[in-house]
């Protein structure tokens, strides 16, 4: 007799540990949960939006170990011990606006604002890779967030001002 592989029940739950913006939660989810899904509704972090739900709008875009990606295809239980970042914790100490937000709002790089929470955590992690990026590599790097509201001039504008408020940043620091 040949023993069968235990099948969980698809409703199953799982516990898991995850570590957003800080602060460690601990919930119990099903196997299928979206990470996007569990952010809104298991934590009530309701800063990151669903859009299309196949990962091509890059609404739901968090930092995972400070990679951008697309929360609405990853699995809950899939990012247990990763370091996560959504809209929420780019403020800095006192709740001030961090870098990226204070250029969209002196630049207006947002009208309707619902793709806005995957720009700002997209457009963090890019200044990260690149804190000096010329007006064609500020394209690229938002290259895969889609607005319906603006013609990316004005997102664009927040990339470059964005980099020029860290740089202020770190002078002052010195």
């Amino acid at each position: 007799m040949t023993s069968q592989p235990e099948v969980l029940a698809p409703d199953a739950l799982h516990h898991v540990t995850l570590t957003v913006n800080g602060a460690a939660y601990e919930i119990d989810v099903p196997a299928r949960r979206l990470l996007s899904d569990a952010l809104r509704h298991d934590l009530g972090l309701t800063g990151t939006h669903v859009g299309c739900e196949h990962g091509v709008c890059g609404a739901c875009t968090i930092l995972v170990d400070g990679r951008p990606m697309r929360s609405c295809l990853l699995l809950a239980v899939s990012v247990a011990g990763a370091s996560l970042t959504t809209v929420e914790g780019l403020t800095e100490e006192g709740d001030r606006l961090g870098p990226v937000q204070q250029a969209f709002k002196e630049c207006h790089g947002l009208q309707c604002g619902f793709c806005t929470p995957g720009f700002l955590t997209t457009i963090t992690a890019g200044l990260d890779d690149n804190p000096d990026p010329t007006r064609e590599e500020a394209r690229e790097m938002i290259a895969g967030n889609l607005c319906r509201c603006t013609g990316y001039q004005n997102i664009v504008k927040s990339v470059l001002r964005a980099a020029e408020i860290r740089r202020e940043g770190e002078d002052g620091d010195a």
